[in-house]
């Protein structure tokens, strides 16, 4: 497995990429970490049992809270794009809860620009061109208009004492409580 960073100012947004590449058939459990992540397979995709379906080629994966196998067959390489747990929406078009403890095709998005991403993805010939394309693609998608910054000091303020009042938050990002 590489992990890859992303370019300095996706950093916020994004906190990194992962290619795994294996002709090994596998079987391991895995713990949620929390965060959406859009996977490209550029071979064959995984199986999540507890989901009792294969993952389509072109993956959007929202938080989940709970623990998951995941089984391949060999022939497996694989791209993933790691989002902050508050950020995937600003690239998609879709508020994140959509996807909480489940995955969809990215497809079902019907995002022309996200699945001419997800063909360039799969045209390309090494990992590290389907890293530069995603990162080049979710830097162009930034908008800085979007108050997330104020939301990752919420996010960072809930993870280091998650019974923080609403209130409390909504005054130290100068946000509204809703």
């Amino acid at each position: 497995m590489k992990v890859y960073r992303p370019g300095e100012k996706l950093r916020q947004y994004v906190r990194y990429y992962w290619v795994l590449e294996s002709d090994e058939s596998f079987s391991v459990l895995t713990f949620p970490i929390g965060c959406p992540q859009i996977i490209f397979h550029r071979k064959t995709p995984l199986y999540i049992p507890e989901l009792a379906s294969w993952q389509d080629r072109f993956t959007i994966s929202g938080q989940v809270n709970f623990p998951a196998h995941i089984s391949s067959v060999g022939e497996l390489d694989m791209v993933v794009a790691v989002f902050q747990p508050h950020a995937i929406g600003m690239f998609i078009d879709t508020t994140p809860s959509t996807f909480y403890n489940t995955e969809i095709s990215g497809h079902d998005l019907e995002n022309r620009s996200l699945n001419e991403l997800s063909t360039k993805v799969f045209d390309s010939e090494t990992t590290e061109d389907c890293v530069r394309l995603i990162d080049s693609w979710l830097l162009s998608r930034i908008r800085t208009t979007l108050n997330l910054n104020r939301i990752a000091n919420a996010v960072s303020i809930l993870m280091t004492a998650p019974a923080t009042p609403v209130g409390t938050l909504a005054e130290v990002t100068c946000l509204g409580k809703k």
